[in-house]
């Protein structure tokens, strides 16, 4: 579940400088922009969306536990663990940003460049509002952004018209890309309009499959005509992804984390899921368990490795950390200031979208073709991550070991059941969020119950539903005085007026 509380706000005001005096030109700054621009907007709206929310090694380590992908192992609960967070509410921030998005496209009017900053803002309305549907439900869509126009109290759409609307956008967002040339002051993909538009068409793909419970046959033929199409990513070159710097201002959000690193473990579902396979990504997110370690296990060891149970006791993960039972997490995260990307959209994801829509009949095509594609641009990645070399104890993933990945459970189970293949395709796509601070898996995880999280009641902190994970964040608790009405709809017809965090959405149902 996305964490979206709070998100760095970014504010840009426009600066008319008129220079009218020897004392006006001696004092002007030629290093500072007089003026603000369209590539300027787009580069502060880019950094304050894709940047990680509060970049430090506390709370992105909170961001990493919700998936299930890392243990905290103090003696006193992590809500993120047991719960969902400390502070269960989602948020309407990013909207926000609309209005530098607006004037980034108004600033854009008459050029070249102009139908590449259309799509840019289409773009970046529909994940804004495609991530908030997601954790809350009926969001303000349709009205948002309006304050310009007067409406300041946005009605609440209807999730399903949110979604309808967000695919209209996004296929808009690729016209635009298709009609326009590439552009400056772009972080992410470097400018290039092909590849935003590529990013469109599979961004339009993971929102009708996320909405699978709900898809109508017209969405199925949509999903289809766009893998027919095949304007889409292609490698790992296309991923939208924030890359870190040794810059302070720009380097990893757990860089220089050690007093934090030692009391968090790989989990036992991701180490288990790579013991498994063979996987080497084992050795590049743990550092062998040091106790196995003095039983004389070596660590180039799959067995020298030991994940840490999420669900259990708060103090019994503590006193077997202290005993050394556990796999923490790998020292190149704390000791690498530039570390890994963070990848919000990628081709190994868009792989393993399109391998789960062959098996469930929506498209026709080679499901494993593309679960392999998928495993072998995720395995591709670490390899290409030349930073971590130092820290992968002698197990670094080459050319040679990716040709031999598929064996043993790795190999794709065609003569298993749909949920056998559904399963390996589910649980390699929730692997490429490991440590990602992204959160992009839970509703993927809700969706289909794959991979399994663990769940005991007697550590849950969903005290209304200690045998239930969460389904949603709660509303912004400012709705209840800012835009009370719609509010008050909004949870009435979706919840029967009680805004829980146990409540289904309806894309869940």
């Amino acid at each position: 579940m996305k964490n979206l509380k709070y998100i760095f706000i970014a504010v840009i005001t426009l600066i008319i400088v008129s220079s009218c005096s020897n004392f006006d030109e001696i004092n002007t700054d030629p290093n500072k922009p007089a003026t603000v621009n369209s590539e300027l907007l787009a580069t502060e709206v880019l950094k304050s969306t894709y940047r990680f929310w509060n970049p430090n090694p506390s709370n992105f380590l909170q961001a990493n536990v919700f998936n299930k992908h890392t243990a905290i192992l103090k003696s006193s609960p992590e809500p993120g663990q047991y719960y969902s967070s400390y502070f269960p509410f989602g948020s309407f921030g990013s909207y926000v940003r609309l209005t530098s998005i607006k004037r980034m496209v108004e600033f854009a009017e008459g050029t070249e460049s102009e139908p590449s900053f259309k799509g840019l803002a289409l773009f970046l309305k529909a994940s804004y509002g495609f991530n908030m549907t997601l954790v809350m439900g009926d969001i303000p869509y349709s009205e948002a952004g309006m304050a310009e126009e007067g409406i300041t109290r946005p009605k609440y759409d209807k999730q399903e018209n949110v979604f309808n609307a967000i695919l209209n956008d996004l296929k808009q967002a690729e016209t635009y890309f298709a009609e326009g040339i590439n552009f400056k002051g772009d972080i992410m993909l470097g400018g290039n309009a092909e590849k935003w538009q590529k990013l469109c068409n599979a961004m339009q793909l993971k929102v009708l499959q996320t909405m699978s419970k709900k898809i109508t046959p017209e969405q199925k033929a949509r999903f289809a005509e766009i893998v027919e199409n095949d304007i889409l990513l292609t490698s790992n070159a296309d991923n939208l992804q924030l890359v870190y710097t040794d810059n302070p201002n720009a380097d990893h959000p757990f860089w220089d984390g050690e007093q934090k690193r030692v009391d968090i473990a790989v989990s036992k579902l991701v180490v288990d899921a790579l013991k498994n396979l063979n996987d080497r990504r084992l050795f590049y997110f743990a550092e062998p368990a040091a106790a196995l370690l003095a039983e004389g296990k070596l660590e180039t060891d799959f067995d020298a490795y030991e994940g840490a149970l999420t669900s259990a006791a708060p103090e019994d993960l503590n006193v077997n950390n202290q005993d050394g039972k556990y796999s923490l997490l790998n020292k190149r995260y704390v000791e690498v200031p530039n570390g890994d990307p963070m990848i919000h959209f990628s081709y190994a994801e868009q792989c393993f979208i399109i391998a789960e829509a062959i098996e469930e009949g929506w498209v026709t095509g080679d499901a494993e073709e593309y679960y392999k594609n998928g495993v072998k641009a995720a395995l591709d990645y670490f390899k290409s991550q030349s930073a971590a070399n130092d820290y992968v104890h002698g197990m670094a993933i080459d050319n040679a070991y990716i040709d031999t990945y598929f064996t043993g459970d790795a190999a794709y189970a065609t003569a298993g059941t749909k949920e056998d293949r559904l399963k390996q395709i589910l649980t390699q796509r929730w692997l490429i969020d490991f440590f990602q601070g992204n959160g992009g898996n839970y509703p993927q995880f809700l969706r289909t119950g794959y991979p399994n999280y663990p769940l005991d009641p007697t550590t849950s902190l969903n005290e209304d539903a200690p045998t239930e994970y969460p389904k949603r964040w709660k509303y912004p608790e400012s709705e209840q005085t800012t835009n009370p009405e719609n509010y008050k709809k909004a949870i009435d017809e979706q919840f029967g007026g009680f805004d829980s965090v146990n409540k289904s959405l309806w894309y869940q149902e």
